[in-house]
Order: structure tokens, then sequence, then C-alpha cells
């Protein structure tokens, strides 16, 4: 069975495992929570160039636009980058954030190569992407952690229903969120790239 993130919650765990599937471009693991530090050091370790860090945040409700009716009818997500990143310095942050990013339910992140674009996302629902121009260099990547290939991959998503949906939530450590991040970093160049539409 594979273990959650403490920020989600799923209605049938018994049907996930930690597996990964091979597409055009990608490759989309079930990782789990005590994985995900080790998964993405792994992933910063292959590269010498200079980083890339993303986090995307669900846009706060009071600066979501509303519409005539007082609604809001579009939800949003903000785009934060922090460029330039030395691998050193990519795992600084993830050392420091590691357990407030890895087990936030409402947050996606990741990091990538500014020379190769190649990146690697942590999603909701401990769904790991890896996106490369040239995924063949990823061959044995996720089997070094244990986690094996199939040819169809059952995400959290796959098993969600009306009837049982999942649920995320914001998860805190000491006080702090991932919303206090952008702030946090705010001098080490992390900005606003994009409010882009759910």
């Amino acid at each position: 069975m594979l273990n959650m993130k403490k920020g989600c919650a799923v209605p049938f765990p018994e049907k996930l495992k930690e597996e990964y599937q091979a597409g055009e471009n990608r490759l989309t693991a079930n990782v789990g929570a005590d994985k995900l530090i080790e998964v993405l050091e792994h992933f910063l370790s292959m590269y010498e160039e200079p980083a890339f860090f993303i986090l995307e945040l669900p846009t706060n409700a009071n600066d979501e636009e509303s519409g005539a009716d007082g609604e809001i009818n579009q939800l949003h997500k903000d785009v934060y980058y922090i460029d330039g990143l030395s691998a050193q310095d990519a795992l600084a942050l993830l050392k420091r954030e590691g357990e407030l990013l890895i087990n936030d339910g409402i947050s996606q992140f990741g990091f990538g190569g500014h020379e190769t674009g190649d990146e690697i996302m942590v999603c909701s629902y401990n769904v790991v992407i890896i996106f490369s121009g040239n995924i063949g260099k990823y061959k044995g990547f996720f089997e070094a952690h244990g986690i094996n290939e199939t040819k169809e991959l059952i995400t959290a998503w796959d098993t969600f229903s009306r009837e049982n949906p999942g649920s995320c939530r914001v998860y805190a450590v000491e006080g702090r969120d991932v919303y206090s991040i952008p702030d946090l970093y705010k001098d080490k160049g992390m900005y606003l790239a994009e409010r882009r539409a759910e």
C-alpha cells in the first residue's frame, strides 16, 4: 500500500502501489511519502547545471476575481520560481523545507535544469512526474528506489468518484505552511511567474 502524504487522504489506499509508467517524454510514478526526498535528491545529483525550483500554490480566495453574483467562477494557482540554483542550493532548500513540502496536500513543487529543461514535479496524491526530451536517460531511475515499471499505472485520481472523493489539506510545521515560502525566499530570488487557471 502507498504511504500517503500527511496532507492527502484517499478512499481506497489499498488500490495504490509504488509503480511507474513510461510515456512520451515523461515518467509518471506513485511514490511513497517516505521516499520522496530520496527521489528528489537522486534527480538533483544527476546535474551540474544551474537548477530552478518551482512551487505551485492555489491562489488565495481573497485574490480570486468574483463574478457579478459575488461567486468565484474560476480558480487559479500561483506559480513561483527561484532560478539559478546550484545543486547544493537546491539540496539545502529541500533539506530546510522538505517536511513541509512533502506532506502538504494542496501544493505542487519540483526542480528542473535550465540547460536541459528536464524537470521533476511532486504533485497531489503522491504522483511524481519526470519530464525530459531524452527520457531514456532515466532508465532505471525509479527502480533504484524499489519502484518498478507497470504498463498501466493506477493513481489516486483513477480511484475517485463523486461518492468517494479524495481530500487534500494544508500541512503545517511549527506554525508555518507552504504559503509562507514565497515571502521567506523572496530575498533568495523567489518570484511570482504567473497566475494560471486551474
